[in-house]
């Protein structure tokens, strides 16, 4: 599968907002997006105003890449969120927050979506006691995900949790330090999901 490999930093000025690409590293003073927030290349500065259509991918991309997936995977979930009962935007949301590696992410066994991503790859990771190594993998409401006990051991894991302080885990989680698990207590409700995303504008894009 293709994936991005280029300066993460770049995605963030490209975007005009902190990703959190580099995990603990955009919490410092090291973000190199509170050093200069301009967008890439030699004529970010002086970029125009930016059309409807234009805001519309803006944010599409940038959703998409906070969470790490390429085109094909974000526009499946939005198809599985646009059949789903509900509000589309809302729905689109909730998957995404359900994969695998974000609550991984958010439970704070990782720093980056990206580094669980890989942690979730190499099996470090079970649900309900089952291994599992799809980062995609929808997690329900009352599951458990919890590392396997060959992996406790983990410097990366360890130093994640250390640091998981910083910038909490949301209430609709709940983790278990000592017992290196967590649970997803029930679906967060939009009111628990970043608001700085307008999700609206990413339903209109794909309704054009």
């Amino acid at each position: 599968m293709a994936r991005y490999t280029d300066a993460s930093c770049r995605v963030c000025r490209r975007e005009n907002g902190k990703l959190f690409l580099k995990g603990d590293r955009c919490y410092g003073g090291k973000c190199a997006f509170d050093r200069r927030q301009t967008p890439p290349g030699m004529h970010g500065s002086r970029r125009g105003k930016a059309t409807n259509y234009g805001l519309m991918l803006r944010e599409k991309q940038k959703v998409k890449r906070s969470y790490g997936l390429q085109e094909k995977q974000f526009r499946a979930l939005f198809v599985k969120a646009e059949r789903q009962k509900g509000v589309t935007g809302g729905n689109l949301l909730v998957l995404l927050e359900r994969r695998l590696d974000n609550v991984v992410f958010r439970l704070g066994f990782a720093n980056s979506r990206n580094q669980a991503r890989q942690l979730v790859t190499h099996g470090h990771f079970r649900v309900n006691g089952r291994k599992v190594d799809i980062p995609s993998f929808l997690v329900k409401s009352g599951d458990v995900v919890a590392l396997r006990d060959k992996s406790k051991n983990v410097a990366v894991i360890k130093g994640a949790l250390d640091t998981v302080g910083r910038r909490g885990v949301p209430g609709w989680l709940e983790l278990n330090k000592e017992g290196l698990a967590g649970t997803l207590k029930d679906l967060p409700g939009r009111e628990e999901l970043s608001p700085t995303i307008n999700e609206q504008l990413i339903v209109e894009y794909y309704s054009k």
